[in-house]
Parts: C-alpha cells; structure tokens; sequence
C-alpha cells in the first residue's frame, strides 16, 4: 500500500470557498437588480413599439424627470427595507418638509434658505422620532410609521389651514433667494436647455447609497440588521443607531424632495403626499429588495423607478386611458417580485 501524505500544515478537506473562483455568470445572477432590470428593458421595448413618441429626446426628458421624481425616495426607502424596516410616513413627510420651508419663509418674511434650512431640522427630528420610537418600544415599524403617517397627515392639513386660512400655501417666488433655490432644488437652465436638478439629485443619491453599502462598515451594518438583527447585534453591530440612521437617511431625502415640491410650483397643497409612499417601496421591491430584508441594492431601486416613470409616461404617449396605470403597476410589481424570486433561486442553486 501507498500511503498518500496530508496537505502541508495537517489540513485536509475542500478547499476554503472564500479562495474559489466565483464566475462572471454566477455574480450576475447574485445581483438584486438584475430581474429589474430585465424588466426595464422589456418595459421600453413595448412602448418604443406602441408608442410613437417615446423614442424623442423630450419623452425621455419627461421620463427621466417622472421617474427621478419617485427614485430620489426610493434610495432611502430601499436601503431601510434592506435593514428591515418600512416607513409608511414617507410620502406625507416629503409635504411636510415643503409646507415648513413654505409657511416659515412666508410668515417670517424670510430669506427661503432660512426657510429651508427650518424645515431641514424639522424633517430630519422627525426621521429620528421614527427610528428612536422603534427601537425604544420594540413595536414594528408599520404601526410607529403608521400612526406618524396620520398625525402628519392631519398636521399638514390642520396647520396649513390655520396659518393660511385655506388648504395651501402663499406664493413665494417673490421671495429673496428664491432664484437660486429654485436653481438647485428645481430646475435650471444651459444654453437654453432647461436642466431637471432632480435627476442629477437621484444620479448622486443612488452612487452614495450604492457605495455605502458595498463599500463602507455602515453598509455591512444594514445587510446584517436586515438580516437578523438579533445575530447582529450578538456580534457587535449598533443596530439601533443602524435603524436611527436609516430613518434620518428617509427624512433627509424627504426634504429633498419636498424643497423641489415647493420650488417647483411655488406652493404647496397640503394634501398631497398620501399614497405615494407605497410607490416607493414599490418601486425598491421592483427593484430586487426583499418584504423581509437582508437583500437588494440602491441600483435595483433606480431601475424600479426608472420601470415606474416609463410606465406612467408610456401610456400617456401610447395615447392609452391612464386610468388602466395602477394595473399596469400591479402587473408589474407580481412579475417583478417573481422574477426576483426565481432569479434568487437559480443564484443559490448555482452557488
């Protein structure tokens, strides 16, 4: 007989899989984004037949700049989903947001950035009240975030209808600073090219998050909460100030979208807001993140929007009955969801 002799150092058995080599293949379908994505093609396949119009550069401005619209939420929307949690309050905070910045502006006959800035620390303390109530009674978020949606939704209407004495706001474009904030958080334009600021807020949004969370500890602090935050937190990570800074995150991305609100159309209707925060986390579950957390991507989120501003945009050039949307966007999100779903099998069978 032939003895054979054990590796060096003692150790036999299969080879450490963090040394194996991990195929082009087997990365794509580990992506999140990627049933997003396939998505998004066939959605702009169909309507570039359908409609005639959707191919011109105007359409697709108006795309980008509908679709831009709901990403910029989207992005914080998906990565707290991806911790976990849910944030109901997120369609009504954007209103909020504007209505601060609004009414303080108006009634203290301010400069509109002192304005902003008011409704900046108004909106990020309501994040953190969402997080810190969620992590000090331990209740789901879908009841702390609900019960916020509501006194925001009263608040907004009952505030503005005080202070204004009607259900919006006074007009500030007369307003000292005005120009410039319209610059930055509406439009502006370049050579005679109106230029949407939306989409270049919802480009930067998505490359931060992305790069928090496959580059930076914060971002392995998320993947882990939303994975077990029990296990997380027995190997060290902070999962309250992980949920708190997530929280914050949406808020401050509500403010964003609620100065661009106000600058946008000079006042605000204090009713607006309510139910745009299922197209939110609609758009990041489209976008490969998960109902139960742990997985999904910010880029999965962009496309999710990207398929939602298509969508809302196609019909009209298809010169359809926009009534027939919402069952387009149920389509779309059952289809999504198992395609995610059947993408994420075929990764783990191929792992």
């Amino acid at each position: 007989m032939t003895a054979t002799a054990p590796p060096a150092g003692g150790r036999t058995g299969p080879p450490d899989e963090r040394l194996l080599h991990t195929s082009s293949w087997r990365k794509l379908l580990g992506r999140p984004e990627l049933g997003s994505v396939v998505g998004a093609v066939a959605v702009f396949l169909f309507f570039s037949v359908v409609a005639d119009t959707f191919l011109r550069a105007s359409s697709m401005s108006t795309v980008l700049y509908a679709a831009s619209t709901i990403g910029i939420m989207a992005v914080p929307v998906a990565l707290l989903m991806i911790g976990g949690e849910f944030d109901l309050s997120a369609g009504v905070l954007v209103t909020s947001s504007a209505l601060v910045s609004s009414m303080f502006s108006y009634q203290m006959t301010a400069n509109v950035w002192v304005g902003a800035l008011v409704s900046l620390l108004v909106t990020l303390a309501i994040g953190a009240f969402n997080g810190v109530m969620l992590v000090r009674t331990g209740l789901p978020s879908f009841i702390i975030t609900l019960g916020t949606f509501l006194m925001l939704t009263g608040v907004n209407l009952g505030l503005t209808k005080l202070i204004s004495g009607t259900v919006s706001t006074k007009t500030i474009a007369d307003m000292e600073g005005f120009p410039a904030a319209k610059n930055v958080f509406a439009s502006f334009t370049v050579g005679g090219v109106d230029v949407r600021t939306t989409v270049l807020w919802w480009i930067g949004l998505v490359a931060v998050a992305t790069w928090i969370l496959l580059r930076t500890r914060f971002g392995n602090w998320i993947f882990a909460v939303g994975g077990g935050a029990g296990a997380a937190r027995a190997v060290g990570v902070p999962v309250a100030r992980t949920k708190v800074l997530l929280y914050t995150g949406v808020a401050f991305c509500a403010w964003i979208s609620g100065q661009h609100l106000l600058f946008s159309f000079d006042v605000v209707q204090s009713g607006e807001g309510v139910g745009n925060e299922l197209i939110y986390i609609i758009a990041a579950v489209i976008g490969g993140c998960l109902i139960t957390g742990g997985y999904g991507s910010a880029i999965g989120s962009a496309v999710g929007a990207f398929i939602f501003g298509m969508t809302g945009k196609g019909i009209v050039y298809a010169e359809w009955d926009p009534d027939w949307f919402k069952f387009f966007l149920g389509a779309m999100l059952l289809l999504a969801t198992l395609l995610n779903a059947w993408v994420r099998r075929r990764a783990e069978a191929t792992a």
